[in-house]
């Protein structure tokens, strides 16, 4: 296992694909956005192969060499940590040091992290050890993956950590069932850790030198809701397309500003991926093709290609800087053991993720205050629409308050997008004088996301409600496709009725048809 020629690896990997497709096998090979989707969706388990194996143990045997027999101070291996760095520990109590590392670490608050958050914070931790830098043992690993493949998700709070000195609340929260204490979940039970443990005749690991800092030194709270939240925006930002097409033709729109001619002279990618997104929705469209009584269209149908379009470019800039973040090692300090160098310096620092969240957030928050638009003015009694989009207005209050809803709304992310990275608090004593923010930021993009996702569910909503009113003129076939299996959870409103229900249907059938 400690020697791998390339011939013998492809054989290993090939083992892998054939042998069950439920595996992910985690190593040095770079981790991809679909991977992770995949990992989520299909809900893989983990391995290791043997090429990881072989660097963690390399790595750990050369930090036990290293340390026996020699005095010198290494940072969190055998002395204190943050402002405690020059307090040089004994090498009887390097054990204690780590254990006591985590357990007074583990200060997190507020709200608990969704599972699916937990199960990416797992995978990313163990692929951040994969690389064979950090110094743990391969038990630790393994038992993470154990960890995971049994459904053994840590409880994890969203408020503890700076995104500076690594997520180190999160990840002590992650990290203490490794040792037998904390809180799990499995089963859908709350349980001790410990009893986790005793259920899989699991021993607690016994911590070595500088395995309690490579273990909560890291971004992986930042980078597990970066990742959730860029696959739930991909999945939104397909939607948001779909249902403005359905808008466009329920207000009757004018098609000329999709042309293909207007973008090519203003080429940003986005703007005209969306603009031909919009053409290939709308191809067919009685509606698009009957003659227009006006001139131009407000900005929020006119403006879709520019503004969507500005929100996807943002989004591929992020996703290629978390892709990256997820394919490195952020713990400190970092080991090279064929340079003989053991390295202190700043990896797990959460700025490139902290000015990317809140990126994501401004570009997300606009996706949902163009999509607000659009029902403002369907409803608005233009264009032949009945006002409030009831066939009976004033006995009957129709769709007026599904946008005071979507206004509510956008106004609370226009408040979460304050940006969490232009803050910083001096934390340990001023040694960590300088904090990203970025986990907070993370939570804040979270919560953006998901009101983004209510505001498109209410605008889909109207839209076919108002397309209704359009009849016998039928829209384009791929549009009447996405209006037929909407009509499946949701009939027309011909009186009023409690249409949070309503809203909640738009929702979920956002959420279970993804495509």
């Amino acid at each position: 296992k400690t020697e791998i020629n390339g011939d013998y690896y492809k054989l290993i990997l090939q083992n892998y694909s054939c042998m069950d497709k439920t595996y992910m096998p985690v190593d040095t090979r770079h981790l991809e956005f679909m991977q992770v989707k995949n990992f989520i969706e299909q809900n893989q388990q983990l391995t290791i192969t043997a090429e990881a194996e072989a660097l963690i143990t390399a790595c750990r045997n050369y930090l036990d060499k290293k340390i026996e027999g020699n005095d010198d101070l290494f940072y969190g291996i055998n002395t204190g940590f943050g402002f405690l760095q020059n307090v040089k520990i004994d090498k009887h109590q390097l054990e204690e040091l780590q254990s006591n590392l985590i357990k007074s670490h583990a200060c997190g608050l507020g709200e608990e992290v969704p599972a699916e958050i937990v199960k990416l914070m797992l995978l990313l931790k163990i692929k951040s050890l994969s690389y064979g830098h950090s110094g743990v043992q391969l038990d630790t690993v393994v038992r993470l993956i154990e960890m995971y493949n049994n459904n053994v998700l840590p409880v994890i709070y969203t408020q503890g950590s700076l995104g500076a000195s690594g997520d180190l609340a999160p990840l002590s929260h992650l990290s203490l069932p490794l040792i037998g204490f904390g809180d799990v979940y499995l089963d859908g039970k709350k349980i001790p850790a410990a009893d986790a443990l005793s259920r899989f005749n699991w021993q607690p690991i016994s911590l070595q030198s500088k395995e309690g800092l490579a273990l909560i030194n890291g971004t992986q709270f930042m980078s597990a809701y970066g990742m959730y939240i860029l696959i739930a925006a991909d999945r939104l930002l397909n939607w948001a397309d779909r249902i403005a097409a359905i808008s466009f033709d329920a207000f009757d729109c004018v098609p000329e500003p999709l042309h293909e001619k207007i973008h090519s002279i203003r080429s940003h990618e986005g703007q005209v991926d969306t603009a031909a997104s919009l053409r290939k929705l709308l191809a067919g469209s009685a509606i698009a093709k009957q003659k227009k009584s006006q001139v131009q269209d407000p900005y929020s149908f006119r403006c879709i290609p520019q503004v969507h379009g500005a929100s996807k470019d943002t989004y591929e800039y992020v996703l290629s800087v978390f892709i990256k973040e997820i394919n490195s090692v952020t713990d400190n300090p970092n080991i090279f053991p064929e340079e003989d160098l053991i390295v202190s310096g700043g990896n797990f620092h959460g700025q490139p993720l902290a000015l990317t969240l809140d990126f994501l957030a401004i570009a997300m928050s606009e996706i949902a205050s163009i999509s607000e638009r659009r029902p403002y003015q369907l409803i608005g009694g233009q264009r032949n629409l009945p006002p409030f989009l009831v066939k009976n207005p004033g006995l009957h209050s129709g769709f007026m308050i599904p946008q005071y809803t979507a206004a509510g709304i956008v106004s609370e992310n226009k408040q979460l997008c304050t940006p969490a990275s232009v803050d910083s608090i001096p934390s340990s004593n001023n040694q960590e004088d300088h904090v990203s923010m970025g986990a907070n930021a993370a939570t804040k993009c979270k919560r953006v996301i998901d009101n983004v996702e209510k505001v498109l569910a209410i605008e889909l909503l109207t839209a076919v409600q108002a397309l209704e009113f359009r009849r016998p003129l039928q829209s384009s076939p791929e549009i009447e496709e996405i209006v037929a299996a909407f009509r499946k959870e949701v009939s027309f409103n011909e009186a009023d009725r409690i249409l949070q229900k309503d809203m909640l249907a738009a929702i979920e059938f956002i959420r279970k048809n993804p495509k």
